[in-house]
């Protein structure tokens, strides 16, 4: 298997982009096409042991920078390193895309060069976030923020075929967000959702409220992605808080390493996103995965092993069956 890295994408870029795909392709057992200025990437492969690593280097002199706008980017660098590395996948080169770029222009690139999947408006991104709740996902967590209620859906079975393929939950619950369990509670938005869960044939228990999220009442949580972006970097920042407070009350009092080691884990209970890496774009008819910008070679290498993970189990095929079944049961 192959996977392409944007070895341009991400605040860390070239280094440890370079770095962590070595590290993957090692580990994972994968090809990796290096896509960026091949002199660049040449010196910085040059500072690792290639051994048992598979890497080649795929030539694009131009790349995207963070606050850029998408189009206008996609436009002027036609031969942008995250345009090239997706036109691989494009071309039966590679299985996969890996990205840290502008998420922006990393879902614009997978857009306009893989297409979307038939019947869904929007990708969706979304996952895992909190560490202390590992068997719930979250949909959307920012890639949308006004959402429609048909929109809604297409989160929920998104965020079923990630449960049930990526956490092995044979029959994941589906909830709501919402200000209360009631039916007739939340958002117009809300409201008129409630209905159109109940018969798309998901296993859908109703609305859940911001409490029931730790507890892992629902598998997969739906809300839009003005709600979930904002929880998300909520509890990231709360465990980082914490993480501070814990280290200054405990100085003195416990050795070291076993206040790093409490530390530590707090912070992947809060921040379950960077144990990933990152995750597939949903909705593209591909393998596209969008890692954190601030990754470094760890967090890289997880990205590509997703990416691997993700066309091993034919989860763009099972999306694909999934929305077929849901549209057949609501007509």
């Amino acid at each position: 298997m192959k996977i392409a890295v944007d070895a341009m994408g991400g605040d860390q870029a070239p280094e440890e982009i370079v770095k962590g795909s070595v590290l993957a392709a090692r580990e994972h057992r994968v090809e990796i096409a290096l896509v960026g200025p091949v002199e660049i990437l040449e010196q910085e492969l040059a500072k690792h042991d290639r051994a048992n690593a598979s890497l080649e280097i795929v030539a694009a002199d131009e790349y995207l920078i963070e606050g850029e706008h998408p189009a206008f980017a996609l436009r002027t660098k036609r031969n942008a390193s995250v345009v090239v590395a997706t036109r691989l996948v494009k071309g039966g080169r590679a299985d996969a895309v890996v990205s840290a770029g502008p998420t922006g222009g990393v879902v614009a690139a997978a857009l306009q060069i893989l297409g979307s999947v038939e019947e869904i408006a929007r990708p969706v991104v979304g996952g895992p976030f909190l560490g202390f709740a590992p068997n719930t996902v979250m949909m959307d967590l920012g890639g949308n923020v006004d959402c429609r209620p048909d929109q809604l859906l297409d989160f929920a079975i998104v965020g079923t075929v990630y449960a049930r393929k990526l956490l092995n939950i044979e029959n994941p619950t589906v909830g709501l967000l919402s200000i209360g369990a009631e039916e007739g509670k939340g958002n117009e938005q809300n409201r008129e959702s409630y209905p159109i869960f109940q018969k798309c044939g998901l296993n859908f228990i109703g609305n859940v409220e911001g409490n029931d999220i730790v507890s892992g009442r629902a598998n997969v949580i739906i809300c839009d992605g003005f709600v979930g972006n904002i929880l998300v970097k909520f509890c990231e920042a709360l465990g980082k808080t914490i993480c501070g407070w814990l280290e200054n009350k405990l100085n003195g009092k416990l050795p070291e390493g076993e206040i790093k080691e409490m530390s530590d884990s707090l912070l992947m209970a809060t921040n379950a996103a960077d144990a990933l890496g990152g995750g597939p774009l949903w909705a593209v008819d591909g393998v596209a995965v969008v890692a954190h910008s601030r990754s470094k070679s760890t967090e890289i290498a997880r990205a590509i092993a997703q990416a691997k993970l993700a066309v091993e189990l034919d989860l763009v095929g099972t999306l694909k069956s999934e929305l077929a079944a849901a549209r057949k049961k609501l007509q």
